[in-house]
């Protein structure tokens, strides 16, 4: 199932890139530097941490565009990798897919591997960040994060039910509002998300303390140094599903380079909280270095 769910994604992908490349919409590459955002650990647009209203791609709103990206991030015990894609049509859709894999490297779990699947999906619903300067109102757009867990590798517990979690697999759902200030040089982003997941879903969706939705707020402020650089920082609230995971909030600060409209990097220092403390033996923050390299088309 989950090499399906991938393939099925990038199935998708593939389709509407070949249909766009056939002629039905061209590659104009219109949009602004910077003004295609990068992407999240879960493949969609934004930033790092948190979807924004921008579609994925350079392409106009007569066009469409694409970007592959890798993500690596070391942190205290842990290593959390991420790749995928995504596809924008007519500034309007967007379509994702990212592969997420954790790795601890140190303490008694040392070894001890976790796999999710991320399929998501975007549409703008009213605004334009970049042309609509003369109005406050935001770029809106809203998005689902379908999240399909691979398993645990090498620990006794192969099943992150057996850890408390309620289900597997889960939905995420999010709106999301972007102003960009090119007067004042600034982004602006606010995100309200709508999860059960644990750990980005890493560890499953709900738990033990409670299994519901609930109600998450994400932010990012950035500030534009010229054309092709800006830095920034981001801030994820999270829930604590789980008694075996003291979960907190996220947060990173990091610096983005555009040199052109097909490569773009971000680097950050991130910091996820604490992940499986009683397991690790280790109260201590997992933060470290972030660095994502994204390639468009």
């Amino acid at each position: 199932m989950r090499t399906s769910i991938a393939a099925i994604a990038l199935l998708s992908m593939t389709g509407l890139s070949a249909a766009c490349a056939e002629g039905v919409l061209g590659a104009d590459q219109g949009k602004l530097l910077l003004t295609a955002g990068f992407s999240t650990l879960e493949g969609t647009g934004g930033g790092g941490l948190t979807p924004w209203a921008f579609i994925s791609g350079y392409g106009s709103e007569r066009s469409w565009g694409a970007n592959v990206y890798a993500t690596d991030v070391p942190l205290r015990d842990v290593e959390l990798r991420s790749f995928g894609g995504a596809v924008g049509a007519l500034d309007r859709v967007e379509v994702s897919f990212a592969r997420q894999q954790l790795e601890v490297f140190r303490g008694p779990l040392d070894k001890v591997g976790v796999s999710l699947d991320v399929v998501g999906a975007k549409v703008r619903l009213f605004g334009n960040a970049v042309y609509d300067q003369g109005s406050w109102v935001p770029q809106v757009a809203v998005g689902a994060q379908y999240k399909r867990h691979g398993g645990i590798d090498d620990f006794a517990v192969a099943d992150v039910r057996q850890l408390g979690a309620i289900d597997k697999d889960g939905i995420d759902y999010y709106v999301s509002a972007t102003k960009l200030s090119l007067a004042n040089n600034f982004l602006i982003n606010v995100t309200a998300r709508a999860t059960r997941a644990n750990q980005l879903g890493l560890l499953g969706f709900g738990g033990d303390l409670q299994d519901g939705y609930t109600a998450q707020l994400e932010t990012t402020f950035a500030y534009v140094l010229s054309r092709s650089f800006a830095i920034g920082g981001e801030y994820r609230t999270r829930p604590r599903n789980l008694s075996v995971d003291e979960e907190g909030d996220a947060w990173d600060a990091f610096m983005a380079w555009a040199p052109s409209k097909h490569f773009s990097v971000v680097g950050a220092y991130a910091n996820i909280g604490s992940l499986l403390a009683p397991a690790t033996n280790r109260n201590q923050d997992q933060a470290g270095a972030y660095l994502s390299v994204q390639l468009g088309f």
